[in-house]
């Protein structure tokens, strides 16, 4: 699943494209990715508007519209949403096609159909399901070591799960929570409230450094990611521990083990990360 980094690239490619364009039509192939309104009140309410700007929160990408609307797209486990010219090939799972007004198409395409796009008026997007309720963004100022400590104290949960949980930290998944551990050297199975001040700064700075690396390099890329111009990511190339299970740990050498965690794998080193 695309996590913060990965719709962070997709907002950063798409906004030097779209954002001033108008959408002149909008073609819907699968009506259930579309979330609400219905179909027809969605694509009447699209139509003719004007994307002002993008945004993200967590790991929902956000079209600002005139007429104070906001597109919401969550890419889930294989979407892709893509700019491109109108006579490049139809990919078989393309489920929704916008027509911008320079000539070129926005266009979603998920292989799984877990994706959603969902319209909502702007003054009411701090009401909508699944955004209401997340936590803070962790490249945000409301995320702070201050905060960190003062939170995880109050947890009794494995960090791991933790740091999974959109309304503890907003972006978050299981590839950039595993590489954050294991750069901080702490054992996803350590309860949260068993960190000390010390472990707990040393994770700050792990979360922040993981995300900012898998930005810079456009995220990871391992089947079906790619950012809005269609390119794949390059993070996968420079990943200690996630989907590295058997590899020498680069810090010390010890191969990298995978267990579960709340049905979750999660890779880790079992010697720079002992379990205390």
């Amino acid at each position: 699943m695309p996590e913060l980094p990965e719709v962070e690239t997709v907002k950063r490619t798409l906004e030097k494209k779209i954002a001033g364009l108008t959408i002149n039509g909008v073609n819907i192939m699968m009506a259930k990715i579309i979330r609400e309104p219905s179909p027809e009140e969605f694509s009447a309410q699209v139509t003719g508007r004007k994307i002002t700007r993008l945004g993200r929160r967590g790991k929902y990408l956000l079209l600002y519209l005139t007429d104070d609307n906001v597109l919401i797209i969550h890419l889930r486990m294989t979407g892709r949403l893509v700019y491109t010219a109108p006579d490049e090939p139809l990919s078989k799972h393309t489920h929704v096609v916008f027509l911008l007004s320079d000539g070129h198409e926005l266009r979603f395409i998920d292989m799984r159909q877990f994706g959603r796009l969902q319209l909502a008026p702007l003054q009411a997007l701090d009401r909508v399901k699944g955004l209401k309720d997340l936590g803070p963004e962790p490249l945000g100022q409301e995320f702070s070591r201050d905060f960190l400590r003062r939170e995880l104290k109050r947890k009794r949960v494995r960090i791991k799960s933790l740091l999974l949980d959109q309304t503890f930290i907003a972006g978050l998944g299981n590839i950039y929570a595993d590489e954050a551990l294991h750069r901080a050297r702490l054992n996803p199975q350590r309860t949260a409230n068993s960190l000390s001040p010390r472990e707990i700064a040393g994770l700050y700075h792990s979360i922040i450094a993981v995300l900012q690396e898998g930005i810079q390099n456009r995220g990871t890329s391992f089947r079906d990611y790619v950012d809005g111009d269609g390119r794949r990511g390059s993070y996968q190339e420079l990943l200690r521990v996630y989907n590295r299970e058997g590899s020498p740990c680069p810090h010390c050498g010890t191969a990298v083990a995978r267990i579960k965690i709340g049905g979750r794998s999660s890779y880790f080193c079992p010697a720079c990360q002992r379990e205390q």
